[in-house]
């Protein structure tokens, strides 16, 4: 393995780590910062033909709702050139806003992603979310 790859490798997980964080931060020009200007995805909802359409969505389950967390696991990616594809575990947390603090809502899947080289940093080119099961109110997400 070169040490190319494994730099690119390396840089994919940590624009992975800095889209959670930024879902659970509410810092959504930090998210738009990690997607390709033509950005697609299909989060479970239908397909999303732009990033401002990603972020639209990914708000309109969010905002609502208390503290989240997004934890990311088994992580393989395979790199060609300035294209890479990712697949990754992810378990999503997701409390109460005040006054529903009883309510949770949390859900397994795996992202499967496409990223692009960009001036030099791997950003997102589009998303896949594959929900495998939940547990827990969709009352969480209600404003």
């Amino acid at each position: 393995m070169s040490l190319e790859l494994l730099l690119a490798e390396r840089e994919i997980a940590r624009a992975l780590t800095r889209i959670a964080r930024a879902m659970d931060a509410r810092d959504w020009p930090g998210l738009l910062a990690e997607l390709t200007e033509d950005a697609t995805g299909e989060l479970g909802t239908g397909p999303l033909a732009s990033p401002a359409a990603i972020v639209a969505l990914i708000r309109r389950y969010l905002d609502p709702c208390g503290q989240t967390q997004h934890l990311l696991g088994n992580l393989l990616v395979e790199v060609d050139g300035d294209q890479a594809t990712s697949r990754c575990y992810v378990s999503d947390t997701h409390l109460g806003a005040a006054g529903k603090e009883h309510i949770t809502f949390v859900t397994l899947g795996d992202y499967h992603d496409q990223w692009r080289r960009v001036d030099g940093a791997w950003k997102l080119c589009h998303r896949t979310k594959l929900n495998r099961g939940h547990v827990g109110s969709f009352d969480v997400f209600a404003p």
